[in-house]
Order: structure tokens, then sequence, then C-alpha cells
């Protein structure tokens, strides 16, 4: 099986979550476990303001960048899980 280095940074909206930060980055862990991956690295950059923003409630949110190893198809399936998770704002994964 094929497995490529990618670098995952995700943009939380934890508007209205009550949890702490690290439990959501436990369920992204989680969902990058699920599609194949093992997790290198995860580090919480903190929160940052966005330069544009097309929300005037939404200007800053919470940057999390993971390192992890996977499969081709990896970043498809993250992105696929993703795309209803409220909690998440923006997902980008590059090859590292």
């Amino acid at each position: 099986m094929n497995t490529k280095k990618y670098k995952a940074t995700f943009v939380l909206d934890t508007r209205g979550y009550d949890q702490d930060v690290e439990t959501l980055i436990e369920k992204l862990k989680g969902v990058i476990a699920s599609v194949g991956g093992s997790v290198e690295s995860a580090e919480n950059l903190g929160v940052k303001e966005f330069s544009r923003t097309p929300d005037r409630k939404f200007v800053s949110g919470i940057f999390v960048e993971v390192k992890f190893d996977g499969p081709v198809s990896a970043p498809a399936q993250i992105k696929e899980k993703l795309v209803r998770d409220k909690t998440v704002n923006r997902l980008m994964v590059q090859s590292a």
C-alpha cells in the first residue's frame, strides 16, 4: 500500500462548543486514523484573525496543524467525513 506524508491545517469554529479544544483535536486524530492514517504530530497554533471573512460574526478561528502518514486517498476521505461537521470551518491538506 502506498503511503505519503501529509500536513493538514484545520480552522475550527468553536462558537457554541462548550468542551475543550483538545477534545476536538483528538476527534480529528480519530478521523485520520479511520481512513488508514497515522498521526505523527498535532499542534494547536492558537486563535488567528482572518484577513477576509464571508461571515462578520466569525472573524477568527482556532488553527490546528496535523502531520500524518496515510494512503493516497486519505485527503479526499478526510474532507468527505468532515464536510458536515460544523466545528471544522476550513480544511487544507498538503503533501509534506
